[in-house]
């Protein structure tokens, strides 16, 4: 009855679509606390948020889930190099490995 391969893929995409929606939004609605946290220009924060409610939409959607998990793992390596700390470093290297498994997931499997 379930094709496990393609559920998979939808609730590996729409659990990763849940966090970066979580956190671009929060980004554009509390810009001040990821100021403080990140020590940078508002500008950086809100584009950040940008991004990550796009790579968010785009997982939840399958369309250029592709490209968009892509540079979410860049993203997420830059930040993780650059800001990271202890919790938030583990936190972003299992949601790398998320992104990874998106990236290379069967082309004729990843649509829902």
């Amino acid at each position: 009855m379930f094709n496990s391969a393609k559920y998979s893929s939808l609730a590996l995409r729409l659990g990763l679509a849940a966090v970066f929606l979580w956190f671009g939004i929060d980004k554009i609605i509390h810009p001040s606390y990821w100021l403080n946290a990140w020590m940078t220009t508002s500008q950086f924060i809100y584009l950040c948020g940008i991004f990550e409610i796009l790579t968010g939409v785009s997982l939840a959607t399958g369309i250029f889930s592709k490209f968009f998990s892509a540079f979410a793992i860049l993203f997420l390596v830059g930040a993780a190099i650059f800001v990271g700390s202890g919790d938030t470093v583990i936190r972003d290297i299992g949601l790398i490995g998320g992104l990874i498994a998106v990236f290379l997931w069967p082309a004729a499997r990843n649509r829902f």
